[in-house]
């Protein structure tokens, strides 16, 4: 998101790049051709489950879940909108902040023999991203292919340098959606941009979610007592509180597709011929879905699905979200939730990297404050994370935001997981950042200065190119 300020400096030509909206949707009335909505499939290691045993499966999840009938109404309908199928046999681990996150994915890469495909909008020249370059050359070096994806705008500060070195090692490099139209190897759409963040290590380990190679995630993001104390002191930058996956198992394939499609449809040089779908053997138990959206598509797939899961919601809502900008449905999805009783929490930034997309979700406070929906704040950090918890029992992490430009005119990526057990460590992280969070109250809000409410005005106007 930080260099979503390029664009912003550049919204001269964001203008000739032409608008679109986004529809009215029911997702209870939208099929994927061929599709029924009748039963879910789960997909195994070793190809699609029977009937029986996809039933078997989700009936054990259910058990493990709060009393709900998410899995009956909603899984079905997921499925029949978004197409790709629930895998089962994976293995997911919740990583928190970039140290984490940063030593889990060195790890892997160490461990690569066949390729490594890596997918991201912000790759800075910074010690973070000197590492992940001297990894990666270190790799291909060995013998081992590594294909990267780079977002021209994510990267639009990073010297050509820093690619050219990659480029001479033997990394193939893509440049994503060019900013300059002369560099473009398909139609010029400088607004659509790749806000993903993939790794994918011999086809059979994955990381994705919310976190960008930049040295902004060195720190991590629960501090207490003194520590915290001093970085006040000292005038420190905030660290960044973010959320990432660590996912083993056959969803990766479904990752892996996603990863060519994208490389594909930017015309880029023939992949060289390397084991990109190995033999996958179940890992772990859990079902996931890998949820890719694209500004090609008719609709966003993930916006689409989201919207399903909230208007499905019977108990409880949990979202966490770095940029909160509502388009009409979503906004009216939370609010209807919460007048039906289903308890809504959303957690939002207390500070923030852009300042217009912070305040154009403020300006949304008071009426979903109105309706029932309770807001906090993340204090002490700068909050990136992307994840949604419905119900216990259904869960997401990836890089899709709460607003327009994550909904129109980004390729986001997220993961699905289902069942209590996965839910329940969404909850507690959930839990943790409320703790470290502020509620924001309606009255409290009604009395905020004069000059806030200007601020919230003026950004509203630029809301759509966010």
């Amino acid at each position: 998101m930080r260099a979503y300020r390029h664009l912003v400096s550049a919204g001269a030509l964001l203008l000739l790049s032409g608008c679109s909206a986004l529809p009215v949707i029911d997702p209870d009335t939208i099929r994927r051709p061929g599709r029924s909505a009748q039963a879910v499939q789960l997909q195994g290691a070793q190809g699609p489950l029977s009937a029986a045993q996809s039933k078997a499966i989700l009936e054990r999840l259910k058990a493990r879940g709060t009393a709900t009938d998410i899995f009956d109404r909603h899984l079905a309908l997921e499925e029949a909108i978004v197409g790709s199928p629930l895998t089962t046999g994976n293995q997911v681990q919740l990583l928190q902040d970039g140290p984490a996150t940063y030593q889990a994915m060195f790890a892997a890469i160490i461990t690569a023999k066949d390729h490594i495909n890596m997918e991201t909008y912000l790759l800075e020249d910074d010690e973070v991203g000197q590492r992940f370059a001297q990894a990666l050359i270190f790799k291909q070096q060995q013998g081992v292919q590594v294909n990267l994806i780079r977002d021209s705008a994510g990267t639009f500060g990073t010297p050509a340098a820093f690619f050219q070195r990659l480029t001479n090692a033997g990394i193939k490099v893509l440049e994503y959606n060019p900013i300059n139209p002369l560099l473009a190897r398909k139609a010029w759409e400088l607004n659509q941009r790749d806000h993903r963040k993939l790794l994918i290590i011999d086809g059979n380990i994955a990381f994705l979610g919310g976190i960008n190679i930049s040295s902004v995630y060195s720190g991590g993001s629960f501090m207490h007592g003194s520590r915290a104390k001093s970085r006040v002191a000292d005038n420190a930058p905030l660290a960044w509180r973010d959320t990432h996956l660590q996912i083993r198992g056959p969803v990766v394939a479904e990752l892996q597709k996603l990863f060519i499609a994208t490389w594909e449809s930017q015309k880029g040089d023939a992949l060289a011929a390397k084991t990109y779908f190995p033999r996958i053997n179940a890992i772990g138990r859990q079902v996931v879905r890998a949820i890719g959206s694209s500004p090609d598509d008719a609709y966003s797939l993930i916006y689409v699905t989201l919207l399903s899961a909230i208007g499905n919601a019977e108990t409880s809502v949990r979202l966490t979200n770095a940029y909160f900008a509502p388009d009409p449905q979503l906004l009216a999805a939370l609010k209807a939730a919460a007048q039906r009783g289903v308890d809504v929490r959303l957690i939002l930034p207390a500070e923030t990297d852009s300042w217009l997309i912070f305040h154009t979700g403020r300006g949304y406070y008071e009426q979903l404050l109105r309706a029932g929906v309770k807001i906090y704040l993340r204090r002490g950090v700068v909050l990136h994370s992307k994840t949604a918890l419905i119900d216990g029992v259904w869960a997401t992490v990836g890089s899709t935001n709460l607003d327009w430009r994550s909904f129109l005119h980004n390729r986001e990526l997220n993961a699905v997981v289902l069942g209590a057990e996965f839910g329940g460590q969404v909850q507690a992280v959930f839990d943790k950042d409320l703790a470290e969070s502020d509620e924001v109250s309606l009255s409290a809000w009604q009395s905020r200065p004069l000059q806030m409410r200007v601020k919230e005005m003026f950004a509203r106007i630029w809301e759509y190119w966010l």
